[in-house]
């Protein structure tokens, strides 16, 4: 297995310590089990979801748990001890997956339909964490400062003379 060095990039960047940790991280754990199967969409700009094959598990025995940026899928199959088979093709062993959310992204619902659990997520990032425009002003003009909501105003400071 390859390793990457990614030292290098601590120094020429600034508020990606969590980002590079991840890596750092991945690159350290051994390979997780891609048990069950899942694949990630992109549905809209800030909108996402999560489908996960899980056949044979119903709503009950499946739990899912965000913390903070991280989403846990768990699932624990009840033991049937009655049951004998010939053949056992349908996986019932239990599972754990973690997803590693983006900032402000939160579980808008999930769902479990035809064995394929469904976990939608969106994207809602605070209106004053949104970017802004910022006009510069000149000694002979007024401030304008532009809020999200509404265009301030501001006239310059005039100085007394002594």
């Amino acid at each position: 297995m390859r390793t990457f060095d990614i030292s290098p990039l601590y120094r020429s960047t600034v508020g990606f310590d969590r980002l590079f940790d991840m890596l750092d991280q991945s690159a350290r754990v051994e390979p997780m089990t891609n048990w069950p199967p899942y694949n990630i969409e992109k549905v809209g700009d800030d909108q996402y979801r999560i489908t996960m094959a899980v056949a044979g598990f119903s709503p009950d025995e499946i739990e899912l748990t965000q913390h903070g940026s991280a989403l846990l899928v768990t699932g624990h199959k009840a033991a049937e001890e009655d049951k004998q088979y010939l053949h056992r093709g349908i996986a019932t062993r239990a599972f754990k997956q973690t997803f590693n959310l983006a900032d402000h992204v939160k579980v808008k619902g999930a769902s479990l339909e035809n064995g394929l659990l469904t976990v939608d997520l969106v994207r809602e990032v605070p209106e004053a964490l949104k970017p802004r425009r910022i006009e510069i002003a000149t000694n002979d003009q007024p401030v304008m400062a532009q809020d999200n909501a509404k265009q301030i105003e501001h006239e310059p400071q005039k100085t007394k003379a002594a």
